[in-house]
């Protein structure tokens, strides 16, 4: 989302945009789709909390599940969390701010990464009446057809993933990473990637641009309704409850999306492979080197919880597990 935010700021001029007022779809959730709801939530390791501390020896870890966009009320959730974190020997992130901040001086300079630069558009890969649908939903957010057909797949379905409210919001990318990594500087505590720029990057490339095309394709329909699917999202952030949050997108995801049930475990499945469950795993292998200090975890709440959760796998790694206040 950030990568989106900032491309944006960069090739679009400026422009008026109306608050976000999306209403909490849980309100009208319908009986068997709660019920799957809850059917999905049983036995889910590590459910609840954004903020958990695992010690082992010497080693403490304050794991805090972050949220990428701004609002508000993070402001006092980090004034509550500053007595604690401002002890800490080191914070570590998904990616550095400054690190972030370099690469997109050279996206700036170089945008091939997220674009496409020869051969054909998205107009040319994409079905015309994909087409026409995600040409409605970049219009709506003020994005010209022209950029949107020269972006690269996988950046089209995250720009999409952004309510046209927050499009050209100046502070829409200072979620709780950017407040925390605010507090880490202005504490003089060094700051760590979990992963670098070009692992990340890799990750969204590991299917060919055609792959790419055809997975849009089929989820072109489930970027309807962005407003409400991001306040339900967001309610349930502040809720704590980041294993609602997931199964919440899944189902909204697929009930939007029109995929036949088994295409859509397909799609699904690799979202969750990729995104959360090979990151884990290398981020892991950050945490586990991390020995005899305080550190702070700040990572999308999405990772924290689970089978395959940071939390769990720090529990199986011989750590003792604690909510803490967030």
């Amino acid at each position: 989302m950030r990568l989106f935010l900032f491309l944006t700021c960069l090739l679009l001029p400026a422009t008026a945009r109306a608050a976000c007022e999306g209403r909490d779809l849980r309100e009208g959730f319908a009986p068997e789709l709660q019920a799957e709801l809850d059917q999905a939530l049983i036995n889910w390791p590590f459910s609840e909390g954004n903020h958990w501390i695992a010690t082992k020896g010497n080693t403490v870890l304050h794991l805090i599940g972050t949220m990428h966009l701004n609002d508000p009320r993070k402001d006092a959730i980090v004034a509550r969390l500053t007595p604690t974190l401002s002890q800490a020997d080191a914070f570590y992130f998904e990616v550095t701010q400054e690190e972030m901040n370099a690469w997109e001086q050279e996206l700036a300079m170089d945008p091939s990464q997220i674009l496409i630069t020869s051969g054909p558009t998205l107009i040319d890969l994409l079905p015309e009446e994909a087409w026409t649908t995600l040409s409605s939903a970049l219009a709506e957010r003020g994005i010209p057809s022209w950029m949107g057909a020269k972006m690269r797949p996988w950046f089209l379905g995250m720009a999409l993933t952004m309510p046209a409210c927050l499009v050209q919001e100046p502070d829409a990318n200072r979620g709780l990473d950017a407040r925390l990594t605010e507090l880490a500087k202005e504490q003089g505590i060094p700051q760590f990637s979990l992963e670098s720029i070009e692992e990340l990057m890799a990750m969204f490339e590991i299917y060919t641009i055609e792959e790419q095309a055809e997975s849009l394709a089929r989820w072109v329909n489930s970027y309807e309704n962005s407003d409400d699917q991001m306040a339900t999202v967001t309610n349930t952030y502040f809720e704590e409850n980041h294993a609602q949050s997931i199964e919440l997108g899944r189902i909204m995801a697929r009930e939007y999306s029109g995929m036949s049930p088994e295409v859509f475990a397909e799609e699904w499945s690799a979202f969750e492979q990729h995104l959360l469950i090979e990151r884990n795993n290398n981020w892991m292998s950050h945490l586990l080197n991390v020995q005899d200090q305080t550190a702070v975890i700040a990572v999308g709440a999405a990772h924290l919880g689970g089978k395959h959760g940071l939390l769990n796998q720090l529990q199986q790694a011989g750590y003792t597990l604690t909510r803490s206040a967030f």
